[in-house]
């Protein structure tokens, strides 16, 4: 099998030139994905320290507060090597920011773009405004690990079977195990590159989509049970809602809400699907998707938050009513509960 050659040479060869000569002088890089991190952002922060260890740079792993990850992600290679973001120092010589869409995913970690000797953003959400001095932001990327795997290729780290796991972790995540249509050719190519170096693509799907407590199945069966489909509004809309507290109440930690909207987006009826989390401080923590018919991210980015046109997300203030009114008005059309 003949593979194309990297793709976005054009994007990651300054970010290339700066990251292998910040290994060469053993100089210090602070590397983070976005707050609460998903697979993609773990596993391009993991693979590019590890690429980036080896190569001689002094590499300190982090990401925002609050820092915990779930289950579904501890496992990852390397994770064990995180250091919390307090332990970072304050000016390092570089600092790399990974599959994050603004600097406010970045939490606390956001003035290092500033007070790093130089910065790296590496990204591929379509909402990225453009900050950071070296930027490799490609919209069209279906994951960033694809973005990494293009560094690693240009710093000359050979994968192996514990970055191709930290990669393959966010490639399936992101592609929702590929079948979201930012899948390319190259995608597969990247996949079939990863699988060669004999990771366990079967346990490492499962961990990551099939893994649940029983009682998850609890809070799925109330939680699905209040959706209301809205069919007028927009292309149509489903939504729902639950909390952390209600996620306790079922023994469960908040990260467990995170798969819910993967169920209602199902609905055939409704193009958009949502899903509204609340958090301990009263705030609501929104997820979106689209079928296609609506580019989600401009809702997001409309109501303070971001993503990709078929998934996105944003932080909520007001209460949950006002919050669904929000989005009803930015979709359009009037509200029709259907029970």
């Amino acid at each position: 099998m003949t593979l194309s050659p990297p793709r976005g040479s054009d994007l990651t060869a300054e970010a290339t030139a700066v990251l292998a000569a910040a290994a060469a002088d053993r100089a210090t890089v602070v590397l983070s994905g976005h707050v609460q991190p998903d697979a993609d952002a773990l596993g391009s922060t993991l693979a590019l320290a590890e690429g980036l260890r080896r190569r001689g740079a002094r590499v300190l792993p982090t990401f925002p507060e609050p820092f915990t990850l779930p289950a579904s992600l501890a496992w990852l290679p390397g994770a064990d090597a995180l250091v919390p973001s307090s332990e970072v120092p304050a000016s390092p010589d570089v600092f790399v920011s990974l599959d994050a869409a603004s600097p406010a995913r970045l939490g606390e970690l956001a003035p290092l773009l500033q007070r790093a000797g130089t910065s790296v953003v590496v990204d591929h959400h379509a909402s990225n405004p453009g900050f950071g001095r070296v930027r490799v932001v490609d919209p069209a990327a279906p994951a960033t690990v694809t973005l990494v795997a293009d560094l690693l290729d240009g710093l000359g780290v050979q994968l192996d079977r514990r970055l191709a796991t930290c990669l393959y972790a966010g490639l399936a995540a992101d592609t929702g195990s590929f079948r979201f249509g930012s899948t390319r050719p190259d995608t597969h190519e990247l996949a079939a590159r990863l699988l060669a170096t004999g990771i366990d693509h079967a346990a490492i799907s499962r961990r990551l989509f099939d893994t649940a407590p029983f009682s998850w199945l609890g809070l799925l069966s109330v939680v699905a049970g209040r959706a209301t489909l809205e069919p007028d509004v927009g292309a149509g809309l489903v939504w729902t809602w639950s909390s952390t507290a209600e996620a306790a109440e079922h023994g469960l930690p908040g990260e467990q809400l995170e798969a819910l909207v993967d169920v209602v987006r199902a609905t055939q009826e409704a193009d958009v699907a949502c899903v509204l989390k609340g958090q301990d401080d009263g705030s609501w923590s929104v997820s979106l998707r689209s079928r296609g018919a609506t580019d989600v991210a401009r809702v997001a980015a409309a109501l303070g938050g971001g993503g990709h046109s078929a998934a996105a997300g944003f932080t909520s203030d007001r209460d949950r009513e006002g919050t669904v009114a929000a989005l009803r008005s930015l979709l359009g059309g009037p509200a029709i509960m259907v029970s």
